[in-house]
């Protein structure tokens, strides 16, 4: 089966097309088929997922599947949750990983509450007017280093540590990263409703 992915994210597409594989779904990424980016206009998660998938789907007659994820930082109220991907510029950084990564520490020095969580949501659709979306959710909560630690992963991996880990997710090997993140929670749940309600 052929999914259009909602994204041109390179980590992502590669975390998501190996723990896919299972399936035999193919991702091809929506950029490869000439498509942009959708708008995200909306406050929550499964909401701009949602947009994103029916777009990627309307504009390549695909099924499509969409991740909207981020993190939710507790002394900010949640913040910056959909709008994690654009931390660092309204901090006047270039939007970039090492950026969010630079801001999210300059906002939080001398913040003792360090609790935060990692959030992705996952939406598939058979069609863009499709009224029964497949949504799936995983969160991962942990703490926000004081400085980054590990190499690998995207995102905000080396500044977010899980406790039960006792590591950043930088500095876990692919595999296991997948295991235990967000995204490899919210990706297991999609398969199980992909199995059940698609093949």
């Amino acid at each position: 089966m052929q999914l259009v992915l909602a994204s041109n994210n390179r980590g992502k597409l590669a975390e998501l097309q190996e723990m896919l594989a299972p399936l035999g779904v193919q991702l091809i990424a929506q950029g490869t088929l000439g498509v942009g980016e959708a708008e995200e206009p909306f406050d929550t998660f499964v909401e701009n997922a949602l947009a994103k998938a029916r777009f990627a789907a309307a504009h390549t007659g695909l099924p499509a599947l969409a991740d909207d994820a981020g993190l939710c930082v507790h002394a900010f109220g949640g913040l910056p949750g959909v709008q994690t991907a654009h931390y660092a510029t309204q901090f006047g950084y270039d939007k970039g990983d090492a950026n969010n990564v630079r801001a999210l520490l300059e906002q939080m020095q001398g913040l003792e509450d360090r609790r935060a969580a990692l959030v992705s949501t996952l939406v598939a659709v058979r069609s863009p007017a499709d009224p029964e979306p497949l949504i799936a959710t995983g969160r991962v909560a942990g703490l926000i280093t004081h400085a980054p630690q590990g190499e690998g992963g995207f995102g905000f991996d080396p500044i977010m540590f899980v406790p039960e880990l006792g590591r950043t997710f930088a500095e876990l090997p692919a595999a296991e990263k997948n295991a235990h993140s967000h995204r490899g929670r919210a990706t297991r749940q999609m398969l199980a409703l992909l199995r059940e309600r698609w093949l």
